[in-house]
């Protein structure tokens, strides 16, 4: 392949990267945005909870990151470990969309827990998975999980304080 041929492929790839990341950030946005102002704002929280001007930033960085770590993937080599790679990183991104509609829409605290906790595993098992194709993709996801891993913990205490 060409150098030309090489770079319009990454660059392709790479917008690829972020219209996947940019989908599930949508989709997880559709339920959470309509229950901020009345339900989520009703529940007790612990004093540890960031103000809700926080996660919108915070998940547009964790979002990005993630584009740029599976572009990383995507640019890789062919490999098993990379099919394995790309294949635990599509079920984590099942799994972040999953955890807004289950604790958001469906207002389901301990359903909620349960998805984000699914979620953390997911994480750790595509980072640990992806350090073998690319060890800037995998560093890119550290910030995820300690996120998703904070996250969970604010999930847990919130379904604690609500019974």
């Amino acid at each position: 392949m060409t150098y030309k041929a090489t770079m319009l492929r990454s660059a392709v790839l790479l917008v690829c990267a972020f219209l996947v990341v940019t989908a599930v950030s949508f989709a997880g946005s559709v339920a959470t945005t309509p229950k901020l102002a009345g339900w989520y704002a009703q529940l007790a929280k612990p004093s540890f909870t960031p103000p809700n001007y926080v996660f919108p930033f915070a998940w547009t960085t964790l979002y990005v990151l993630m584009a740029i770590s599976l572009w990383r993937i995507f640019v890789s080599p062919a490999s098993a470990a990379r099919t394995r790679s790309v294949s635990l990183f599509a079920a984590q991104l099942a799994a972040n969309v999953a955890w807004p509609w289950v604790f958001f829409h469906f207002e389901s605290l301990k359903g909620g827990l349960v998805a984000i906790v699914l979620l953390a595993v997911l994480i750790a098992a595509t980072l640990w998975e992806t350090r073998r194709v690319s060890i800037l993709a995998a560093w890119l996801l550290v910030p995820y999980l300690a996120w998703v891993l904070f996250a969970a913990l604010l999930n847990a205490e919130i379904a604690r304080m609500n019974g």
